[in-house]
């Protein structure tokens, strides 16, 4: 097992920059963020230009990678791949595509993205829908040995009511998603909050668990007794403040990372381990960004075995 990050907690600094600082910080793998240059939410970058991607940019990638004792576990672009804009949709594909291509230049074998969800329309449409996108997608990778990842993520913020707007959140969902050849990059921070116990799930699906995201979460007391289990629903100026939870770095939540990596182990994941940085409290400025992912590194560090 390795211990990465996921670069898109540092959007203002170049990949190179990047490198640099977790080659220092301790860190073995990067998990690259690869969204397109322009637009986009909170925690979204641009750290490799896929769209005009090459083999000298593969060899220039590569070279600075082995400069900061590196690898690259996976690209990342978490998008919506069943967005209800067709417009919308087709662009997230292409860029998926391109991501992939990149990932094959570099022979890294995972790209990471979402199932996502037409939240205009029930469930069981986009349960039809991804019967229908991810066959193509997941053929397309498989051809440059590219495997394709869904983080469990549930992206409430995506759907208008808070509902899930990404259909992987849940072990039904991932036995669903097995049968479209699509893997788990597996994150227990989700799992935590909708009440299933992350250490639970790891036997069962270590087989599809192939990448992990390392990302705590903090239940805020007393809040959910006002909220409830949906969240705010009067004053929800942020989709993503639910009020009674929130992200935060590896120990500083409540997930019990010493049960989950030595499962992790017991289970045979020989994968990277991704540091996934949204915490709010170490958020707001590249200084504090920093001091969160060394405290995630102090953290969790001690557990993998070197």
């Amino acid at each position: 097992m390795k211990l990465g990050m996921l670069t898109a907690c540092l959007p203002a600094l170049s990949l190179a920059e990047v490198a640099a600082w977790a080659g220092d910080a301790g860190y073995e793998a990067l998990e690259v963020a690869a969204w397109p240059a322009v637009g986009g939410r909170d925690f979204e970058a641009s750290h490799l230009p896929v769209a005009r991607f090459d083999a000298r940019a593969a060899e220039e990638t590569n070279a600075l990678m082995t400069r900061h004792g590196l690898e690259i576990s996976a690209l990342a672009y978490y998008e919506n791949n069943l967005h209800p804009h067709p417009e919308r949709r087709a662009g997230i594909h292409d860029h998926l595509r391109a991501v992939i291509d990149a990932a094959a230049a570099l022979h890294v074998p995972y790209v990471g993205t979402f199932v996502g969800r037409d939240w205009t329309r029930p469930v069981v449409h986009s349960l039809d829908e991804a019967e229908k996108v991810f066959p193509g997608l997941v053929a397309y990778a498989a051809d440059r040995g590219v495997r394709i990842i869904i983080e469990n993520c549930v992206m409430e913020g995506w759907h208008p009511d808070g509902y899930p707007g990404n259909l992987a959140y849940s072990p039904e969902l991932w036995d669903w998603m097995s049968g479209l050849g699509l893997y788990l990059n597996w994150d227990p921070s989700h799992l935590t909050w909708i009440g299933v116990d992350p250490v639970k799930t790891i036997a069962p699906y270590a087989d599809r668990i192939v990448h992990a995201q390392a990302k705590d979460l903090q239940i805020l007391p007393g809040a959910a007794d006002r909220y409830g289990f949906f969240g705010k629903a009067v004053r929800r100026e942020n989709p993503w403040d639910t009020g009674w939870w929130r992200y935060r770095v590896p120990g500083r939540g409540q997930v019990d990372w010493a049960a989950v990596v030595d499962a992790l182990y017991e289970h045979g994941f020989t994968g990277t381990l991704s540091v996934e940085h949204e915490d709010p409290v170490w958020g707001g400025s590249e200084e504090k960004v920093k001091t969160g992912l060394e405290i995630a590194h102090r953290t969790l560090r001690p557990l993998i075995v070197a």
